[in-house]
């Protein structure tokens, strides 16, 4: 009974989203509530967006991910420091992170990307403060990279115990 759950749930995309996505949030929560002075929960917004329902393609959807984050998060600094009216920092913002995540052949997480743009800078436009711009672009880094590490270390576990298991399968 054992082995054909372990069975069933190697191969269901539904439960490994499950488990990274709680592996995940464990993680930013324990960030968010051990750091309160910083923006932590924009760690954990970014690693759940950062971790993908697609079992198939996790490890490449987790890195385009991580870099449309860290291109719109840096795109939000950078027209933090331009002093535009907060609707044209946005416009010019998406359109600046889109054309880069053209750029790098990554358009189709650019949503992504104009998320993480928008909240640094309308974020920024409240506090008026560099050091928030800084602590949030932190923030999203640290979530993507959290996100990463976890759909990579989990994909490997699952490798092994995938292997393990299919080979029990051809001995019993």
């Amino acid at each position: 009974m054992r082995k054909t759950l372990m069975r069933y749930s190697l191969h269901s995309d539904f439960i490994i989203y499950l488990i990274r996505i709680l592996i995940g949030f464990s993680i930013g929560y324990f960030l968010y509530i051990s750091f309160p002075e910083y923006s932590a929960i924009w760690a954990l917004i970014s690693i759940v967006l950062v971790i993908s329902p697609d079992d198939n393609e996790a490890t490449k959807i987790a890195f385009d991910r991580t870099k449309s984050n860290f291109i719109g998060s840096a795109t939000g600094i950078l027209f933090y420091f331009t002093n535009l009216p907060q609707m044209w920092s946005m416009l010019l913002g998406v359109i600046t992170s889109v054309a880069i995540c053209r750029l790098f052949n990554i358009l189709s997480v650019a949503r992504t990307a104009m998320v993480a743009m928008i909240i640094v800078v309308v974020h920024e436009h409240q506090l008026k403060s560099y050091v928030a711009a800084l602590d949030r672009f932190a923030c999203v880094t640290i979530g993507c990279v959290i996100g990463l590490i976890v759909t990579l270390s989990t994909s490997y576990i699952i490798k092994i115990l995938r292997e393990k298991y299919s080979m029990e399968t051809f001995s019993e």
